[in-house]
């Protein structure tokens, strides 16, 4: 854990995304079926989580299933929310032992009962935890999540609720569904793909990206040790100048 040790806590970001990306890869170059690709990305959720706790990070959101990943095919989607069941199952018990809260974002009108019952359950019991607040991404994509809040703006500004005219930046982010939830200052993107997926768009304006070439079931702790480092590294600037941010 030599890398760890290189880790400045004072500048840690208070929140940290992750695209968890190529466990289908990593289970094809293994003469696999998707799906085991997909139970072994289990296992790098749980390092992750963990990695993030005890850095004592404010929010780690993992985009687990987007919108677009319902097109798949339906024994993948019907593997995938089985492996949700269980994950959630056998892990309520750590994240409480571990003081994390777990919240999620997305159209989860479109996940099956069993999903949603096991996720809202999970969700309650940690709903006093005070440690890491674990965002998952569930039937989520931005475009999605805009749209929906354009139209609760809409909805609200013929009922009064709103003057369309002045409705400022910080009033849409209340309609969305990360409202009270900071943005993320790091975004991580396994598997070497270079886009970021209709993820968080809104919320990722000013966020520093890092990518690797490491597949997600790959991904383990000094990885993200490593992404945090070079989070580090950056200067950021927020539109100012270099010299701006120094004087401070």
């Amino acid at each position: 854990m030599q890398l760890k040790k290189e880790i400045d806590y004072n500048k840690l970001p208070s929140h940290v995304a992750i695209i968890m990306d190529g466990n289908g890869r990593w289970a094809r170059q293994r003469g696999l079926d998707r799906v085991f690709g997909h139970q072994q990305g289990v296992n790098a959720v749980r390092e992750i989580i963990e990695a993030a706790a005890e850095l004592k990070i404010g929010f780690l959101t993992l985009y687990a299933f987007s919108t677009e990943n319902w097109e798949r095919p339906d024994v993948e989607v019907s593997a995938l929310m089985g492996i949700m069941i269980q994950s959630l199952s056998n892990e309520t018990d750590t994240l409480l032992k571990n003081n994390i809260r777990l919240r999620t974002i997305g159209d989860t009108e479109r996940l099956s009962v069993e999903v949603r019952e096991r996720l809202f359950e999970t969700m309650k019991l940690t709903s006093l935890c005070t440690g890491l607040n674990l965002i998952i991404a569930l039937s989520y994509s931005s475009r999605w999540e805009i749209t929906m809040a354009a139209k609760k703006i809409s909805s609200d500004a013929k009922k009064g609720i709103v003057n369309p005219e002045l409705i400022s930046e910080h009033d849409f982010e209340k309609y969305l569904t990360t409202n009270g939830i900071p943005d993320p200052e790091l975004m991580i993107r396994t598997s070497g793909e270079l886009r970021i997926s209709n993820f968080l768009l809104w919320q990722a304006a000013y966020a520093e990206f890092y990518f690797t070439d490491k597949l997600w079931p790959d991904f383990g702790k000094n990885d993200f040790y490593n992404a945090i480092i070079d989070f580090q590294k950056r200067e950021r600037r927020f539109g100012k100048t270099s010299e701006q941010v120094s004087e401070k």
